[in-house]
């Protein structure tokens, strides 16, 4: 049976961003090809924010890929369309900065988002935060601690954008949260 036409574009997106992320894993100890991440975020996306829009589902999976690759904003344009590369170049990190100053930017750059881009940030810390709190990663308690907290800086300004992501991810701060206190020195 064929491929019905309505999703063609996403699993060419999906087919892009694993090209582009194809080297690239999750860190830990166990490391998880990259492309995780972006199909879980995609599907928070579409499962949790109930998201129709076909450009949003389409950055929600391309969302870091100008950030960890050699794509430009020009060349999403030509294959995903302007809406959809401009969704991305908003949560595109500077990578040429020190880790402390992009997650600061971050913060005051929240609130000049567009819906869509914040729609996605939501999804992304959310997903970010369960990763980092289930996985063996071989991060410091502190640094998981300080992603956690700015997380929560970048969602508090921008809350309001979507309810339903947004329970999911106070849930997620909550786990989190929780896996925390369990741990001895807590």
């Amino acid at each position: 049976m064929p491929l019905p036409d309505i999703l063609i574009p996403y699993f060419e997106a999906l087919a892009f961003a694993a090209e582009q992320h194809k080297y690239q894993r999750r860190g830990g100890y166990d490391p998880l090809p990259y492309i995780n991440h972006l199909i879980k975020v995609s599907t928070a996306i579409i499962e949790i924010g109930k998201e129709e829009n076909s450009d949003i589902i389409l950055a929600s999976i391309l969302h870091d890929v100008i950030e960890d690759s050699e794509i430009t904003n020009k060349d999403l344009k030509e294959h995903f369309g302007a809406t959809v590369a401009d969704i991305v170049t908003e949560l595109t990190d500077d990578m040429t900065i020190p880790y402390e100053d992009r997650k600061a930017l971050q913060i005051a750059r929240a609130p000049q988002l567009s819906i869509a881009a914040r729609k996605i940030r939501i999804a992304d810390k959310a997903s970010n935060i369960r990763d980092i709190f289930t996985y063996p990663l071989d991060w410091t308690e502190e640094k998981k601690i300080a992603y956690l907290e700015n997380s929560v800086a970048v969602v508090d300004q921008i809350r309001g954008t979507h309810e339903a992501l947004e329970i999911w991810f106070d849930q997620s701060v909550q786990f989190a949260r929780e896996v925390l206190s369990q741990t001895p020195n807590n």
